[in-house]
């Protein structure tokens, strides 16, 4: 397992498990549904499997398991898989443990599933930085001819807004501090970088807000300012 691998694992080891009790696992109408208004109109074939990579506690997999055929739940953390299926009783979406910066692994994936559309929030600012374009590499598989990719990660000003959150009372933003996992460590103009290299055209981008769980001391609901982006094959 990856430094980052471990960063993870211990999050959701020692994360709360009661709704909302994570930073970012602000309810889906705040946050997946707004990502999936962008992303719907640039799928070639919204029929295509679609995975949710990085998909933590499950909570945006079980929302986008109701609106699309299948939907893979993929994450690097065993406890953060653990603790989806616990809440997914039904087996409304199926998890998987899966490292998509290694090729073997999206590989075999893709082998399975055949191309897919991939949704992936704040996940490129978690790895360490040489396993940034790997993982891209990994989504670039996972795309195949047909599928698209929609990536949203926190831009660089959502790291200034918690380092001046992070003296004050903000409790559910301490452990995402501690294990290393803050937004704002990709420049924004670097994130649509990643999938030019691997091959991928984007086609759309734009700046989104970030809802989080998680309240600044005048009582208002943190949201951070981030950066959206679809990328496929060129038709």
């Amino acid at each position: 397992m990856s430094v980052t691998g471990r960063y993870r694992e211990g999050f959701w080891r020692e994360a709360p498990e009661e709704p909302g009790a994570v930073f970012r696992d602000a309810e889906p109408a705040l946050t997946v549904a707004r990502h999936l208004a962008l992303f719907a109109p640039h799928l070639s074939d919204p029929g295509l499997p679609l995975v949710d990579l990085g998909c933590g506690n499950g909570t945006r997999t079980r929302f986008l398991a109701d609106r699309f055929p299948r939907v893979p739940g993929a994450d690097l953390s065993a406890a953060a898989l653990d603790r989806a299926r616990r809440a997914d009783p039904a087996g409304r979406a199926a998890y998987r443990h899966l490292d998509a910066a290694e090729k073997s692994a999206t590989r075999a994936l893709h082998g399975e599933i055949g191309d897919a559309n991939v949704h992936v929030r704040g996940v490129l600012h978690q790895c360490e930085a040489d396993d940034r374009q790997p993982l891209v590499d990994g989504i670039t598989t996972l795309v195949g001819e047909h599928g698209r990719a929609f990536l949203v990660e926190p831009s660089r000003a959502a790291g200034a807004v918690l380092k001046g959150l992070a003296a004050g009372p903000a409790a559910k933003l301490a452990p995402v501090l501690r294990h290393g996992i803050a937004p704002g460590g990709v420049d924004d103009a670097v994130v649509p970088e990643f999938p030019t290299a691997a091959g991928l055209t984007v086609t759309a981008g734009g700046t989104l807000p970030l809802t989080t769980t998680e309240h600044g001391p005048d009582g208002v609901r943190i949201v951070l300012p981030s950066v959206w982006y679809v990328a496929g094959r060129a038709a």
